[in-house]
């Protein structure tokens, strides 16, 4: 891990030669610069679209098994990630413990900065030791300049209970190494402001996270096409959106969709399940639960009996 003397020299700590000027810049002249920049964000993602994909496989599987997947950072990495898990929950309708955000310094951390306490290797490992991560569960780290002792701390401690481990930072891997299973570089290069990792850094952060659990629940069958067939119904405008996404699909009227998803206690894919086969609640649930929640799965079977 690099020290303080050495950390000038990781990419995201470099001074960007297209900003030199940031202070002389018009309004319009800032948002054309920050807008060129953040183009790169995309980049790096698609850059590591091989990791990501292994990522997204090795998850899938660890979920399918019982596991858990954890996110573990400091700062604004730690913020994306409880974002990211806090965000599964109503999207895919899973339960809080499935995906979990871990940042130094807890709650506390998400609206007032921490930074002292991202250099606790032993916080790290305490967090692990915590939420009894075990073997079947996957823990990812995310560090933009790659070097922050509470991350480093929890992935050591992860790989020590045989969990499968994810290092996620913005630095190539000759600046700082790691031994996790599988190591998503997303080189965004300098910051337009320098060392202001929130940036460039943070953006690209999120859509790779973006990518991971959404492509995780797609392959745990939380998703029927391109629709969001497990959202949770917990308010008016999500159960406006499960009955949209009932008529889109089947071209029922609204009455219609209100009533089987009423039926099917405000469970979308139980709903479409029942519509197109005509199955009762129950039944519906045991050919969802034969087909590990698959509704494309439970379709084909469902018409053929």
């Amino acid at each position: 891990m690099k020290n303080l003397e050495e950390r000038g020299h990781l990419l995201t700590e470099q001074v960007n030669s297209n900003s030199h000027n940031l202070d002389q810049l018009s309004s319009l002249e800032l948002v054309e610069l920050f807008n060129r920049e953040d183009a790169l964000a995309v980049a790096a993602v698609a850059a590591a679209k091989t990791q990501l994909a292994a990522a997204i496989d090795c998850t899938t599987l660890a979920l399918q098994q019982g596991g858990r997947l954890f996110y573990v950072g400091a700062g604004t990495s730690g913020r994306l990630g409880v974002l990211d898990a806090a965000e599964c929950p109503p999207t895919f309708c899973t339960s809080p413990e499935l995906v979990q955000g871990i940042i130094a310094g807890g709650a506390d951390a998400l609206v007032q900065s921490s930074e002292e306490l991202e250099d606790r290797a032993d916080a790290g490992a305490a967090a692990i030791t915590q939420r009894q991560v075990t073997q079947s569960d996957v823990v990812a780290g995310i560090t933009a300049g790659g070097t922050t002792p509470f991350v480093h701390g929890a992935l050591l401690a992860a790989r020590q209970q045989g969990a499968t481990t994810i290092f996620i930072a913005c630095v190539p891997g000759h600046q700082v190494s790691t031994e996790a299973d599988i190591d998503i570089r997303l080189l965004v290069g300098p910051e337009v402001l320098a060392g202001s990792t929130r940036l460039k850094a943070g953006t690209a952060t999120k859509l790779a996270l973006n990518i991971l659990s959404t492509g995780v629940m797609v392959q745990l069958g939380k998703v029927y096409g391109n629709r969001m067939v497990d959202v949770a119904v917990t308010n008016n405008k999500l159960r406006d959106r499960a009955c949209r996404i009932l008529q889109d699909l089947t071209g029922m009227d609204r009455n219609a969709a209100q009533l089987v998803l009423e039926q099917s206690g405000n469970r979308v894919k139980l709903a479409l399940l029942m519509h197109w086969t005509g199955l009762k609640p129950d039944e519906g649930e045991r050919l969802l639960r034969a087909h590990q929640g698959k509704l494309r799965a439970a379709l084909s079977e469902g018409r053929l009996s």
